[in-house]
């Protein structure tokens, strides 16, 4: 079947009154217009109302998507910011819009940094700059930001990720632990909006993701790790070396 058929029926069913995870024309028509085949690896997958995993990260469900979309409030050539970006789905339809240029997007991972420039070129979106950073930093040196995405989960809003945001502008992230809700943060760091319950992965440290040398290995101890491994000696080292 024509993938804009899938589309349309997808958005059709999250703007049903049963439903309405969809509200707005402005997200509909921008999720209408995103392909989801290069960010999902089944193909079979891609208009359903599912989450997968793919590189070791979650694909959102387009219901959770258009949740997100939705509370972000997003208007033509807004500076968005998404943190957490994994594949590159909901920066793409961020970038649908507000415009490609408008839009950039960070994660922690690097490998998730390549698939998410190749989804978003593929997808037609290659004017957003994607980046590997730690989230809680953010990317300062594009500040200020009209509004942030957080797409992972935390205790509080990241001090780093609230200063980065401009006048009237706003931060939506899943807020809590165990009990997680969809907050609304304003440029003060005040909680001014609760959008329903949600569950997302808690948002990684730098040393913490998948993919780097060891899991949950501090600065310190990278440095220590470092140190003894320039101390030690190899084997062929002792063959011609008078240690003592």
């Amino acid at each position: 079947m024509d993938p804009a058929v899938l589309r349309d029926d997808m958005v059709e069913g999250l703007v049903h009154e049963s439903k309405g995870y969809v509200r707005s024309e402005r997200v509909a028509t921008a999720m209408r217009a995103v392909p989801r085949e290069p960010f999902v690896e089944d193909e079979s997958n891609a208009y359903t109302d599912t989450t997968t995993q793919t590189l070791g990260t979650t694909v959102l469900a387009p219901s959770m998507a258009g949740r997100l979309l939705e509370a972000l409030d997003l208007r033509p050539d807004d500076d968005v910011l998404v943190v957490g970006c994994g594949v590159g789905y909901t920066a793409a339809v961020v970038a649908e819009v507000v415009g490609d240029r408008h839009v950039h997007a960070i994660d922690i991972a690097r490998r998730l940094v390549w698939e998410a420039r190749s989804n978003l070129g593929t997808a037609g979106y290659d004017g957003v700059l994607v980046d590997r950073r730690d989230g809680a930093e953010g990317l300062p040196e594009y500040a200020p930001y009209d509004r942030i995405l957080l797409e992972a989960a935390a205790i509080e809003p990241p001090q780093s990720l609230v200063a980065q945001l401009g006048a009237d502008g706003r931060l939506v992230m899943p807020l809590g632990a165990q009990d997680q809700h969809l907050a609304v943060v304003d440029e003060d760091g005040t909680h001014v909006d609760d959008r329903g319950p949600v569950a997302f992965t808690p948002m990684l440290l730098e040393g913490e993701q998948s993919d780097a040398l060891e899991r949950n290995r501090t600065h310190r101890e990278d440095r220590e790790h470092a140190d003894r491994a320039a101390q030690s000696h190899t084997g062929w080292e002792r063959d011609w070396i008078d240690w003592d």
